[in-house]
């Protein structure tokens, strides 16, 4: 029956008014190619759909069934459009987003903030990983758009760059000795190190770069997050290689203090990933504007 929408739309307004003019005038056509419209469907069906009476016209039993199934799908198609609105004004939706604790809590949080309270009506989902279980939730459509460490190169992948992080290694006061010193890495490596477990981007770029001097950093101690390495180099069991603006408020009061090396650290920059071939959902877009 193929493209037969716009005729029971036909239908829909002439049952509802009971009045070809009235049908015609709802939806900008002529009365002529309402009439035509409703031969249409009677001859497709094989039944009669209306009557004339002196009003205008009346449905016949036919027409009544119809009409039944007719009305909910505009119901329906209605609800939908009111839906489509309301998903563009950010009235509801939600926007679902991936990235490690450390960067939830010390970065994406004030946007979230602010976000919300722009557009209380969307629900925020949050999902916690590493940038590869980042990266699947994002290609499994579990989440709209993650926050990330670079580089990431994926071609499915796209990235918006939006800022820098400075890891560094830092201490507490039981080794205040090291307060004014620049150490070789031989003499930071007899200190009890302490990393990030997980296979983070951060634990294989300190790495990569101690390999590349020709060093390979054992960690004395492993845990699984950010919290912890910070605690525990407050409480004096190693140097902790953290993240710089994870720890600024125990720099600025001094529970902990950055330990100098004598090689340079790159900083790292963080993006926000997309899919690349997917539109992204107004939440998202409006998400992603706030960051920039």
């Amino acid at each position: 029956m193929g493209n037969n929408y716009e005729l029971y739309k036909v239908f829909y307004w002439a049952a509802k008014t009971g009045s070809l003019t009235q049908a015609a005038k709802a939806l900008f056509l002529t009365q002529p190619s309402v009439s035509h419209a409703i031969k249409q469907l009677e001859e497709s069906f094989g039944v009669s759909l209306f009557y004339r009476n002196s009003k205008g016209v009346e449905l016949t039993q036919e027409g009544v069934v119809l009409y039944s199934y007719i009305e909910q799908s505009q119901i329906l198609i209605s609800l939908a459009e009111e839906k489509m609105a309301a998903l563009k004004n950010l009235d509801s939706g939600e926007l679902r987003i991936g990235g490690s604790d450390s960067l939830f809590k010390h970065y994406v949080l004030p946007y979230l903030e602010q976000f919300h309270e722009r557009h209380p009506g969307v629900k925020l989902h949050l999902n916690h990983g590493t940038t590869p279980e980042v990266i699947t939730f994002l290609k499994e459509g579990r989440i709209d758009l993650g926050v990330v460490r670079m580089p990431i190169v994926d071609p499915q992948l796209q990235v918006t760059e939006s800022f820098q992080l400075q890891d560094c290694f830092v201490a507490g006061a039981r080794y205040a000795e090291l307060k004014n010193e620049v150490l070789t890495l031989d003499a930071l490596l007899q200190y009890p190190i302490i990393l990030f477990s997980r296979n983070s981007r951060a634990r294989m770029t300190i790495t990569e770069i101690f390999q590349n001097y020709g060093y390979s950093i054992k960690p004395e101690i492993e845990v699984g997050s950010v919290d912890l390495l910070i605690e525990f180099a407050r409480r004096g069991l190693g140097i902790s290689y953290v993240t710089r603006e994870f720890v600024s408020r125990e720099l600025e009061e001094g529970s902990l203090f950055e330990v100098a090396i004598d090689i340079p650290l790159p900083p790292s920059h963080v993006g926000l990933l997309t899919m690349r071939n997917m539109p992204l959902s107004s939440a998202a877009k409006a998400f992603i504007g706030l960051v920039k």
